[in-house]
């Protein structure tokens, strides 16, 4: 694959605004806890417990996961084509 930062970057950043529009929705549906477990604070963010860490991981994994996809995409649109071997 030739073009696996590209991949990466394109992946990264349309899986993670597509979860962000996921984790609206999902915390709307869920509501909203008290400001004390908001997750603000210095490493709070990465913690899947607080809100702002759920959100987070919500995004990481939709981030990975078209990442995933278009690599996936990517070889075999290749293969189609005839530009690469399997």
């Amino acid at each position: 694959m030739k073009s696996i930062w590209l991949t990466i970057i394109a992946g990264m950043t349309t899986g993670m605004g597509n979860g962000s529009v996921f984790t609206c929705a999902f915390l709307l549906a869920v509501g909203r806890g008290p400001f004390g477990e908001a997750g603000l604070w210095f490493m709070d963010p990465f913690n899947p417990m607080t809100y702002q860490g759920t959100a987070d991981w919500i995004m990481f994994s939709f981030g990975i996961a078209f990442v995933l996809i278009l690599g996936y995409a990517l070889k075999q649109h290749a293969m189609i084509e005839g530009l690469a071997e399997e």
